[in-house]
């Protein structure tokens, strides 16, 4: 089975003021072609600071991590927005849509910044606002929308451009559950295409069942890995 995550003993420490936090403290693991893997954990244990690792936006300090089949530190950092742009979808647990754009162009950046026309871009944008239920909110700003509609945006700008991994920080946690259905099985569909993955940090007991395998971590370190139907 192929590997789209290869991380073996990864450590990450934050310095500040003369503190030193250990974020990461040797992990390992595997997410497979086509698997939807969830961290769970307490806060603090360091599943965003993993996730951010994943996705390049974070440098690890030491061990290797290899996603789809690039070593992330032996790329060169001006190397690593172009692999993101092309490749990563993220789902920030703050949103970080851009106050200036409507929802359709907030939807549309990555296809923009990947060389996709602008009305091509916004075509595709308008498809995945309909799928995620904000046809009749996509000419509205940020500042117009609920919590929730907001984190669809967010998820709808992560899928557009099809990347091969999703990473997402509590992506269903603005969510009321029906809309937490309809985003699961989209993000779902993504890691069931081939040569994709997908790995979501949560809190929500309510998605469990989407997952094919879920890893618990504390204290900056992977503590069990079980099967989804063995999962709590």
């Amino acid at each position: 089975m192929a590997e789209i995550i290869q991380v073996q003993g990864c450590t990450k420490t934050f310095r500040a003021n003369g503190v030193e936090t250990q974020a990461l403290r040797g992990v390992d693991l595997t997410v497979n072609d086509g698997e939807l893997m969830m961290l769970v954990g307490p806060s603090g244990c360091g599943k965003t600071t993993l996730i951010s690792i994943l996705a390049g936006i974070l440098a690890h300090d030491g061990g290797a991590v290899r996603v789809l089949g690039e070593d992330l530190g032996a790329m060169p950092a001006a190397q690593l927005p172009a692999f993101r742009r092309r490749n990563l979808g993220f789902v920030f647990q703050a949103f970080n849509l851009i106050p200036a754009l409507d929802v359709l162009d907030n939807i549309s950046i990555p296809l923009i910044l990947n060389g996709v026309k602008r009305a091509e871009a916004l075509e595709r944008a308008d498809d995945l606002a309909t799928r995620v239920g904000l046809r009749d909110r996509r000419h509205h700003r940020p500042t117009q929308l609920s919590g929730g509609q907001q984190q669809r945006v967010a998820i709808a700008r992560a899928l557009v451009h099809d990347p091969r991994l999703v990473v997402c920080d509590e992506p269903t946690s603005a969510l009321d559950h029906h809309t937490g259905e309809v985003v699961m099985e989209m993000l779902r569909s993504i890691a069931l295409k081939p040569g994709r993955g997908l790995v979501i940090v949560t809190h929500d007991s309510r998605i469990f069942p989407y997952a094919d395998r879920i890893a618990t971590m504390d204290d900056g370190r992977i503590v069990s890995l079980k099967s989804q139907e063995t999962a709590p």
